[in-house]
């Protein structure tokens, strides 16, 4: 994987794929070879069951993002998370690299927030809290490094609660909300970005549904479920996110309201155009 430069004006990143399914085949495997966030590829592709899709169907892989204004800090490194969209951002020096993740389970998700790394482990022992004993006896106190260890090979642990990112040891649980408050990563994905991220870098954790940017004079909206329902009015913020956007260069902007609407009845994740300056 490599990292990708941040482009002046530039909001729209890679390009989804078409895929065939063949024979046997699942979303669920799927998501996992093609090292893709399960949730993601659901969303996408909301007509099949992800476990018997239909031998021959086309589906879509969405690998596409939208990166908004205020994704990009004045710094020279750091990691954003996005739970809605559960992905990871690792931005450095005008560049950046974009990873799948699995997330907290419901109730359990760690407060947006300013956050930075405290401390990193390869080979991390495993402490279950108590909490987690509760939940299952069968626990021991502590889970040394090895396929039984959820962590996985490599952990980067922030400095509030008991939040780390870290690997897996069950990759079919990445982009599903699984976990007690942690962020999971796909083997390969931790280990980059564990030997790329220094003790004290700062962790933003933000909870956007809507992330919204303009590119060439077109409003592009690229929506997820509201995870904790944190937004009660999404049109009323999309609308207050646009002006924004274009207050400060004196622009006015049309859009698509019924199509923004159908967006945000039924979030599937991809980057869609919804309207346009009016210069």
């Amino acid at each position: 994987m490599c990292f990708t430069p941040l482009l002046p004006k530039k909001a729209i990143y890679f390009q989804n794929a078409i895929y065939k399914i063949k024979e046997k085949e699942t979303l669920v495997d799927l998501a996992v070879s093609f090292r893709l966030g399960y949730n993601a590829l659901i969303l996408a592709n909301r007509e099949y069951d992800p476990w018997i899709p239909p031998t021959g169907a086309e589906i879509i892989l969405p690998f596409q993002i939208l990166i908004p204004p205020n994704f990009i800090l004045p710094l020279k490194r750091y990691i954003l998370i996005n739970l809605p969209e559960m992905r990871l951002y690792y931005f450095q020096e005008n560049k950046f690299l974009v990873f799948p993740i699995g997330i907290g389970d419901e109730g359990k998700l760690p407060p947006p927030g300013f956050y930075y790394i405290k401390d990193k482990r390869v080979n991390p022992f495993w402490y279950p809290p108590e909490s987690i004993r509760a939940e299952d006896p069968t626990l021991p106190k502590v889970v040394p490094p090895g396929p039984d260890n959820p962590l996985g090979e490599y952990a980067l642990y922030l400095n509030k609660g008991l939040y780390a990112i870290h690997g897996t040891n069950k990759p079919h649980s990445i982009g599903r909300r699984t976990t007690h408050g942690c962020f999971r990563l796909y083997p390969e994905h931790i280990e980059l970005l564990y030997h790329l991220t220094p003790l004290k870098t700062p962790v933003y954790i933000i909870s956007e549904p809507y992330k919204l940017a303009i590119e060439k004079d077109i409003i592009y909206l690229q929506a997820f479920p509201d995870l904790e329902k944190r937004q009660n009015n999404p049109l009323s913020h999309i609308i207050r996110t646009l002006d924004a956007l274009t207050v400060k260069e004196g622009l006015n902007y049309q859009i698509n309201l019924l199509k923004l609407e159908q967006i945000l009845e039924n979030p599937d994740g991809l980057v869609h155009k919804i309207g346009v300056l009016k210069r």
